[in-house]
């Protein structure tokens, strides 16, 4: 994978801003693209259209909504967290720069939020929630502070069929999926790659339930205890 953000090499900082740039101007244009995360390669889109073929392509149930590229300046923004919330994922990103999602009520009079069209807000959200993934590597990192500057988010999900696993080249992604995408970014393989199929970690911090277990679990985990005595809620 790239490597972070924060890299002092200008050539892959050049590199990591042209592939940015690339996906969010195919996402402005209505479009889908596919883009390497640190937790799974990832397909996203902005408007109607490009978010209702990639239910179509995965063939994804619209019971399990989209997730949101974000970070910490976004959930803050968006998500209606006590302050102590607040400093639990500050904690994960900054202190130990772990990757996950957050689940939780969100302010849905935000400006950032007016721009997105109906059917696409409808199918990333769920019972007055938003899922904010955080700190999924460079790439994702770069997209999220665009989208936030340009006021368009991105929303998507991992780039595979549904339920057979995440993938971590783009070589493995299925073909019709592949289909979908008029951009593809290719950086090699995922970070977190393991044999389970794992993405990330979705916590919904309204109750610390773990909406699935997905890579960094069991350090995440004992970060919540440890760290702020929070035992998370697995079933």
């Amino acid at each position: 994978m790239l490597q972070e953000a924060r890299t002092d090499d200008p050539v892959l900082r050049a590199r990591l801003a042209a592939d940015a740039e690339r996906v969010l101007s195919a996402l402005e244009a209505g479009d889908v693209a596919i883009v390497p995360l640190d937790v799974a390669y990832a397909i996203v889109g902005m408007k109607t259209k490009a978010i209702a073929a990639i239910f179509a392509a995965k063939k994804r149930s619209f019971e399990k909504p989209s997730g949101m590229f974000g970070n910490l300046n976004l959930s803050n923004e968006l998500h209606l967290l006590s302050p102590e919330k607040r400093d639990i994922a500050r904690n994960l990103v900054e202190r130990h720069n772990l990757p996950f999602s957050i689940v939780a009520e969100y302010r849905r009079n935000h400006p950032l939020l007016r721009q997105v069209e109906p059917f696409v807000l409808e199918n990333s959200t769920k019972n007055g929630t938003l899922d904010i993934l955080m700190n999924a590597g460079a790439l994702h990192n770069e997209m999220a502070r665009l989208s936030a500057e340009r006021g368009r988010p991105v929303f998507g999900s991992s780039a595979n069929r549904s339920l057979t696993g995440s993938k971590y080249r783009l070589c493995d992604i299925e073909p019709a999926v592949r289909a979908a995408a008029s951009v593809a970014i290719d950086h090699g393989t995922s970070k977190y790659a393991n044999p389970e199929g794992r993405s990330s970690t979705i916590i919904d911090f309204r109750n610390f339930a773990v909406l699935r277990q997905g890579v960094c679990f069991d350090e995440i985990r004992a970060i919540f205890e440890r760290d702020f005595g929070i035992a998370l809620k697995t079933s």
